[in-house]
């Protein structure tokens, strides 16, 4: 019988094979540094907002707690924005002119709420509840970054599924007293008796890892 394959064949299916293999092997590589980049996840980009609003100053110099102005944090699912009038309880004897406050002072006459961004977005299919993280310890800092060294306010995370399931798994780290959950610097070594607080924490509140990572504790 004539011969079908010439002598070499075998060897161009091994290289397509491993070829193939490799290029599977790259694209998926790539594909895992793609969704991991900045410009998926706009970890440290600033959103645009109507008025240039600065956690630094108003945070970390002035000492506002973050309560002042998302009032809802500890009742609710969302954090909130803050009212109009919450800005101008100081900026109506404050800063009363300044050009870059003129929104906010057109809110306040027109009665029309001010447009901010949201930087820290999930997708519409994604549950959080803002008020059961507070209750438990989860501090502000952990998901939003220290905002009081934030002169525009910026995404200090990824918010993606697998950065939460990473807490998920291992909460005791990151938990602390409830009534520091606002505080930008606190740290468990800093108080005697404390290192071990967030294991002992997450054991006297009955959480969970194993029911923690439930696909309708965020999916309902």
């Amino acid at each position: 019988m004539p011969q079908i394959f010439t002598a070499s064949a075998d060897t161009w299916l091994r290289a397509g094979v491993l070829l193939a293999a490799m290029g599977v092997l790259v694209t998926g590589l790539l594909w895992d540094g793609a969704i991991g980049s900045s410009y998926i996840t706009a970890v440290g980009w600033v959103r645009d907002q109507p008025v240039p609003f600065s956690h630094k100053h108003h945070v970390g110099d002035v000492g506002i707690d973050c309560r002042y102005c998302h009032t809802t944090v500890e009742t609710g699912p969302h954090a909130g924005f803050p009212a109009t009038h919450t800005c101008m309880t100081c900026h109506s004897q404050l800063w009363t002119s300044a050009p870059a406050l003129a929104p906010v002072r057109d809110s306040l006459a027109t009665g029309t709420p001010i447009r901010w961004q949201r930087v820290a977005r999930l997708p519409d299919y994604v549950y959080f509840n803002h008020s059961i993280h507070v209750a438990r310890g989860v501090p502000c800092v952990t998901c939003h970054g220290r905002v009081d060294q934030m002169p525009l306010m910026m995404r200090a995370q990824p918010f993606q599924m697998r950065w939460c399931l990473d807490c998920h798994r291992d909460p005791g780290p990151h938990l602390r007293p409830p009534d520091q959950v606002t505080r930008m610097d606190w740290r468990a070594w800093d108080r005697e008796g404390h290192a071990d607080y967030g294991p002992h924490q997450a054991a006297l509140l009955g959480i969970k890892p194993e029911r923690m990572t439930d696909c309708t504790l965020c999916h309902r």
